[in-house]
């Protein structure tokens, strides 16, 4: 999509501090971060919430889960802990309409989060 944020990201027309990149898969760090390390994954493919999710995703998806922890190992925090978290439209915090996982570590997360 266009004038997405994430795609434009994905496509290398904005800059981002990029933890990890495949053909599939673009994790970058959060420019305003609620954790000490707060990495967005994100699909390059263009998908706008987690309502709009065809069963041919389903791997995609799962590519997203695996990075998130492949990262969590490489960068040190998966034996402390840590927080995955995708968001579904207004209610549910979304602020960018590009399905994304938030990896949030680098400090104690309480539950139920504020």
């Amino acid at each position: 999509m266009e004038n997405c944020i994430f795609c434009q990201i994905a496509q290398h027309q904005l800059p981002a501090k990029i933890a990890y990149e495949d053909d599939q898969v673009i994790a970058f760090h959060d420019i305003h971060p609620a954790a000490p390390i707060h990495l967005l994954v994100i699909p390059k493919k263009h998908i706008t919430t987690l309502n709009d999710l065809e069963e041919e995703d389903a791997a995609l998806v799962g590519r997203l889960q695996i990075t998130a922890a492949k990262l969590a190992k490489e960068l040190g925090f998966a034996d402390a802990g840590y927080r995955v978290v995708m968001n579904c439209n207004q209610d549910g915090g979304q602020t960018v309409w590009h399905i994304h996982m938030h990896v949030l570590a680098g400090r104690g997360l309480s539950w139920p989060p504020g």
